[in-house]
């Protein structure tokens, strides 16, 4: 059973930085695609980056490139998102997703609020 653990949200302010982490199990981590996407209230789930297994090129859609950077450590069956120059529009639940979103299993998100 797939299971998708995210941690690493709260507050911070404009231009500041969070780290997302996520802790997969139940399946063959390395082997997956995996993607990082957000929700913003009264919006549609928005996927924000992707990443293969191993490694190498991202996704980035244009709301969030050069600002935001995935990466995964397979050893650890573990996927980040690094987060820098935080926008107030980047407030949302942020979910990690086993390949892409909406169709992917999503662990139960972590809350990231942006705001001075």
């Amino acid at each position: 059973q797939v299971h998708l653990v995210e941690s690493g949200g709260g507050l911070a302010q404009p231009g500041g930085s969070l780290r997302l982490s996520c802790a997969a199990s139940g399946f063959a981590f390395s082997e997956f695609y995996m993607s990082w996407a957000r929700q913003a209230p009264g919006k549609d789930l928005e996927w924000v980056s992707g990443i293969y297994s191993g490694a190498g090129d991202a996704y980035y859609p244009d709301s969030v490139k050069g600002r935001f950077t995935i990466s995964r450590d397979n050893a650890k069956n573990t996927v980040y998102l690094q987060m820098n120059s935080l926008k107030s529009e980047d407030t949302g639940v942020y979910y990690c997703v086993k390949g892409v979103p909406p169709g992917g299993p999503r662990g139960q998100g972590t809350q990231v609020t942006v705001a001075s």
